[in-house]
């Protein structure tokens, strides 16, 4: 903040002598030692993430479908359509097109998201899932597909980026872990629904445009469910203490709010915990207006730090070059289905699927960094397995084939679901909006970068020495999460602000 005299060192991110998961004894506690347990009834928690969670499952539904759409488009005979003769660049903004798109909502939402709120955004990232994929699903020429594209992309950048927020500020504590994790369960349930409605549509004629338009039911329900679901009741109690309405009205639409995200459990208890959190947001000053300089000092740097490392990580540790060579390190061992790329690509998705939810069923319990520093450390053992096989151990698929699985499972259980927990507890309230929309950027960005650099990579480098890199920089990832990365579990998003920041 522009009031903290604190300067950013290393000292202050991970204190001497100790890591990053460690609370300073000395620190003041927050308020009066810390909120007790919220009560909460099951179906009206689970109801605030569902929908928001869509706007995973419509992300992932996407990658799956896409990677099927294009054999469909390039096909004479199953395209059904005239200008099916496309160039790779061509090919390449289909495919990416939504990831470009992605990149532009995250730069809108850094504008927009704190004055439209995350209700109102996902609203918007419904609304734009459901043109994007029309317009993609009956596009009469190349460049109208492309439009679509982009148009479903805006809504992906946007959704990735309101999802986590407004899970993170309405989930009880005790299990808000679980549940932002679970938006990464429902992006890899997309991939596998992509993938398999892809390979059965792929032999139709004009089977592409069922692909993409098979995704509209899914983003009308996101689309009326968050309009049926209330506002965040923290932003509206941020909006509350900046001034921007009256104090007493949102205050009583708050206590509202959350008595519907919490059901009958909650009895009368509503207007204490509003005012308990409206006293703790005084508390850590989050009164004051954000601005874009303080994204870049104090405890605001902090956290970007954490933030955009882990989401830079979780994109350069090698993910997608992984996955490139999953077919081909299948079939070098001997399994027939592996010449199929759909198939590979549902059998590693079902893999995804069931590991992302023992990362759900875990997280809450273990805590964010024992994931991440176990996680990690297979996936860097992984890196050099596949290295190895491909410079001087060629001879033993089996290895190959274990350390893809290791590797893949492991992710899942890190990288995958707590980049995106962690992201979405670790910033201030006032400036989380800002916060997140520059690491979902990130995210993006770095996402983009790889994809683009990996095939010239590879015929420079070769895969083996590239998988070595991958695992080298996993190992520096593991420096930063020890170092770097605090554990926020159980602990509410105030406690997070003034206990680990």
């Amino acid at each position: 903040m522009a009031s903290n005299p604190e300067q950013l060192t290393l000292s202050s991110l991970g204190k001497a002598g100790r890591s990053a998961g460690e609370i300073d004894d000395q620190q003041e506690p927050l308020m009066n030692g810390g909120r007790p347990h919220e009560n909460y009834s099951v179906l009206a928690a689970v109801l605030p993430f569902l929908f928001p969670a869509l706007g995973g499952l419509l992300y992932g539904y996407d990658i799956g479908a896409t990677s099927c759409a294009t054999i469909s488009i390039e096909s004479a005979t199953l395209s059904g359509i005239t200008w099916y003769d496309l160039s790779s660049v061509e090919i390449g903004l289909i495919t990416s097109g939504s990831l470009y798109g992605a990149l532009i909502g995250s730069v809108l939402a850094f504008n927009v998201a704190d004055f439209l709120g995350r209700r109102r955004e996902l609203i918007v990232a419904a609304i734009l899932y459901l043109i994007g994929a029309l317009v993609t699903a009956v596009a009469p020429v190349f460049v109208v597909m492309v439009i679509g594209r982009f148009v479903f992309g805006i809504g992906i950048g946007l959704a990735m980026h309101a999802a986590p927020i407004y899970i993170a500020e309405t989930a009880p504590s005790q299990i808000r872990g679980q549940l932002i994790s679970l938006k990464e369960f429902f992006i890899v349930l997309g991939m596998v629904v992509g993938y398999s409605a892809g390979s059965l549509l792929v032999e139709i004629v004009s089977g592409w445009r069922y692909m993409y338009g098979a995704s509209t039911p899914f983003a009308v329900i996101m689309g009326i469910g968050m309009w049926w679901l209330p506002a965040s009741p923290r932003w509206l109690l941020l909006r509350a203490i900046q001034g921007k309405g009256n104090m007493q009205d949102l205050r009583q639409t708050a206590i509202g709010c959350l008595r519907r995200l919490r059901g009958e459990a909650l009895g009368d208890s509503a207007p204490e915990q509003v005012d308990e959190i409206l006293a703790e947001l005084s508390y850590i000053e989050e009164e004051k207006e954000a601005t874009i300089a303080e994204m870049f000092e104090g405890k605001c740097l902090k956290a970007l730090i954490i933030g955009c490392g882990l989401v830079l990580f979780q994109q350069i540790t090698g993910q997608p070059s992984v996955l490139y060579y999953a077919a081909s390190i299948l079939e070098s061992a001997g399994f027939s289905a592996a010449s199929d790329a759909t198939r590979v690509s549902i059998l590693l998705g079902l893999l995804k699927l069931i590991m992302t939810g023992v990362a759900v069923t875990i997280v809450d319990r273990l805590g964010r960094r024992p994931l991440l520093l176990s996680g990690v450390s297979v996936m860097a053992i992984s890196l050099f397995l596949l290295g190895s096989y491909y410079t001087f151990l060629d001879d033993v698929p089996a290895m190959a084939v274990v350390a893809l699985l290791l590797y893949v499972g492991c992710y899942q259980l890190s990288f995958g679901p707590i980049g995106w927990l962690m992201i979405s507890e670790i910033f201030p309230l006032r400036l989380r909006g800002k916060g997140l929309s520059i690491a979902v950027l990130v995210n993006f960005g770095a996402n983009a970068l790889v994809t683009f650099a990996f095939s010239p990579l590879k015929e420079l480098l070769g895969a083996g020495i590239l998988f070595f890199i991958f695992g080298g920089i996993a190992i520096l990832s593991l420096v930063f999460i020890f170092c770097i990365v605090p554990e926020t579990k159980g602990l509410s998003l105030e406690e997070i602000e003034a206990k680990l920041l």
